[in-house]
């Protein structure tokens, strides 16, 4: 079984800096890609950071150059710092990570169960 733990998130005032942590636990083998998505209220779930194992990164347009990706490939952890929030980069925020279990030697698709951030204008 594996677990996506996020942490951070919270309420900011526009032009602020928010950090968010995502800690994958459990038995887990190996970890490929991670990434952040954000959902806005009555809007689909959207890539917002991803980082491979290799430590290549992509960005949404709307993101690039406000935020960072980075992976810490020993602790299994992904994190996403946010500067220059907007109050369009509010949503709920997920971490994803493509991941092979020990024991189910196929790599799936675990989700956290979310975080809250809210940029206030």
């Amino acid at each position: 079984q594996v677990q996506m733990v996020e942490s951070g998130g919270g309420l900011v005032q526009a032009g602020g800096s928010l950090r968010l942590s995502c800690a994958a636990s459990g038995s887990i083998f190996r970890v490929y890609d991670m990434g952040w998505y954000r959902q806005a209220p009555g809007k689909q779930r959207e890539l917002v950071a991803g980082v491979k194992g290799d430590g290549t990164t992509k960005y949404d347009d709307s993101v690039t150059g406000r935020f960072t990706i980075s992976r810490d490939n020993d602790k299994n952890t992904v994190r996403l710092q946010m500067n220059s929030l907007k109050p369009e980069d509010t949503g709920v925020y997920y971490c994803k990570g493509d991941i092979i279990s020990i024991g189910n030697w196929h790599p799936m698709t675990y989700w956290g169960q979310g975080t809250q951030v809210t940029v206030s204008s």
